[in-house]
C-alpha cells in the first residue's frame, strides 16, 4: 500500500527541511524525484537519489523552465509538491511595510500559483499537486500579518485549482504545517517554546511527522481527495491545554502577589 513505484515527483524548496524529508520519503516509497531550489542542491539531490533543477519561485518564467526541465528528465508528472516559502518578517498589519507585504504573496502565494499554473501540462491524468500552507493561514496570529495573508490565499486557490483540474482527475490539496524543527525553525527557538505549551502532546513536531501526510496524498490510496486542507500542528488549534493553562495560572498568581487588580474603567 502507498507505494509510489514508477511514479515521478516534482519538489520545490527540496533542498532542506520540509522539502528534503518529503523528497526523501517518495524516494523509499519507489518514485523518482527532482528537487528544486534556489539553492544549489546538487550534492543533496546526489546523496538522496534525486536530480536537482535550480528555482526561482517568484520568477514564473523560472517555475515554467524547471517544470518542464523535470518532465524532459523524468517524463510526464505524478505528483508535484508546490512546497517553497517561508516568512519573512514579523510584523502586524499596523507596522508591516508594502514592500515586505509584497515580498511575503511573491514567495508564498505567486509561487504555488505559478506551479499549479505551469505543472498540469506536463503532468499524467489522476496525478496529484500538494500545496503546503501553513497553521498561520487559520489560526490567527497578529504579527504574521503578510505570511497568513499569502497562505490563506494558497488555500484558496487550491481550492479553485482542484475543481478546474478535476476533468483531468489531477487533486489539488493542502498541508497546513504547524511548528516543526527545521533549519529556519530552531527546536530551542520562542516559537517552538510556545509549540511544546500549545500542543496536545507537548511536543514540536519533526519533518517526519509531515512527510507522511505528503506521501499519502501522492499515493493512489488518496485518489478521491481533493480540495481539501490537512492540519499537521499537533493539536495546537484545538484549544487550551493543560500546560499553557499551568501557565496562565501561573501568571495570574504572580500578578495577585505584586497587587495587580486590572483596569476595568
Amino acid at each position: 500500500m502507498f507505494s509510489l513505484e514508477s511514479k515521478n515527483a516534482f519538489i520545490t524548496g527540496g533542498a532542506r527541511g520540509i522539502g528534503l524529508a518529503i523528497a526523501e520519503r517518495y524516494i523509499a516509497a519507489g518514485a523518482k524525484v527532482v528537487i528544486a531550489d534556489i539553492a544549489d542542491a546538487t550534492n543533496t539531490a546526489n546523496e538522496i537519489g534525486a536530480s536537482y533543477l535550480p528555482i526561482d519561485v517568484t520568477n514564473e518564467e523560472s517555475v515554467a523552465q524547471a517544470l518542464q526541465s523535470a518532465a524532459e528528465q523524468l517524463g510526464r508528472l505524478d505528483a508535484v509538491v508546490n512546497n517553497a516559502g517561508g516568512a519573512l518578517a514579523d510584523a502586524t498589519v499596523v507596522n508591516e511595510t508594502y514592500e515586505n507585504y509584497q515580498r511575503t504573496l511573491r514567495v508564498n502565494t505567486d509561487s504555488v500559483f505559478f506551479g499549479l499554473k505551469h505543472a498540469p501540462p506536463h503532468m499524467n491524468e489522476g496525478g496529484a499537486i500538494i500545496n503546503t500552507a501553513s497553521l498561520a493561514a487559520v489560526y490567527a496570529v497578529a504579527e504574521y500579518a503578510s505570511y497568513s495573508a499569502a497562505k490563506a490565499a494558497v488555500i484558496a486557490i487550491s481550492r479553485t485549482a482542484a475543481i478546474a483540474l478535476g476533468n483531468r482527475r489531477i487533486r489539488v490539496n493542502c498541508v497546513l504545517p504547524g511548528t516543526h524543527a527545521t533549519p529556519s525553525q530552531p527546536a530551542d527557538g520562542l516559537e517552538a517554546h510556545l509549540c511544546r505549551k500549545l500542543s496536545v502532546s507537548g511536543t514540536i513536531g519533526s519533518v517526519d511527522d509531515l512527510a507522511g501526510v505528503f506521501h499519502f496524498l501522492a499515493a493512489p490510496e488518496s485518489s478521491y481527495i481533493t480540495g481539501q486542507t490537512i492540519v499537521v500542528d499537533g493539536g495546537w488549534g484545538l484549544g487550551l491545554t493543560p500546560a499553557a493553562a499551568e501557565a496562565l495560572t501561573q501568571d495570574f498568581a504572580g500578578e495577585r502577589q505584586l497587587g495587580y487588580t486590572g483596569d476595568f474603567t
